[in-house]
């Protein structure tokens, strides 16, 4: 796992998103959790983010909050040639709110302030609001790849 903090600093404020701290990982649970939940029995196996070392994330600098108590948030990971989304979670209680929204525009300022021009992240197939969602927002599919019990559907965007 790499520090988000590189090339170009990153991006840890801005829009009501900040980076994590480790008094905020009970939240991220419980975000996490409450966002994935209604998908265990729909897809047969726990989401892996629900499984993820939250307080590891975080003492990395690689998650980053909104809300005030946390509604949302997103893991980002920096790679060499692009910004890899790992998770990003709404409160369902807050979908409909522009969280997510806001969420997906710092993971495109937050790229950018890294340098990179591409944002690659994979979703469930069986988690298909999803599929609607992230093009949208200017994601397309790349590819489909079945690893293990999950099937996932990978995503890139390109920055201008």
């Amino acid at each position: 796992m790499g520090e988000t903090a590189g090339r170009g600093g990153g991006v840890s404020a801005g829009d009501g998103v900040r980076v994590a701290v480790a008094g905020d990982v009970p939240l991220v649970k419980a975000v996490i959790d409450a966002a994935f939940q209604p998908y265990v029995e729909r897809i047969g196996v726990v989401p892996v983010p629900m499984e993820a070392d939250h307080a590891a994330n975080v003492a990395a600098g690689r998650v980053f909050v909104t809300g005030e108590p946390v509604l949302g948030l997103v893991v980002v990971e920096e790679r060499p040639d692009h910004l890899y989304l790992d998770i990003i979670a709404v409160r369902p209680e807050a979908h409909g709110q522009g969280v997510g929204r806001r969420l997906l525009r710092f993971v495109d300022a937050h790229a950018r302030a890294l340098g990179l021009d591409e944002i690659r992240l994979y979703t469930n197939a069986m988690m298909w609001e999803n599929q609607k969602i992230y093009p949208r927002y200017g994601y397309e599919m790349t590819e489909r790849r079945v690893n293990g019990p999950y099937d996932r559907i990978h995503y890139r965007k390109r920055l201008a």
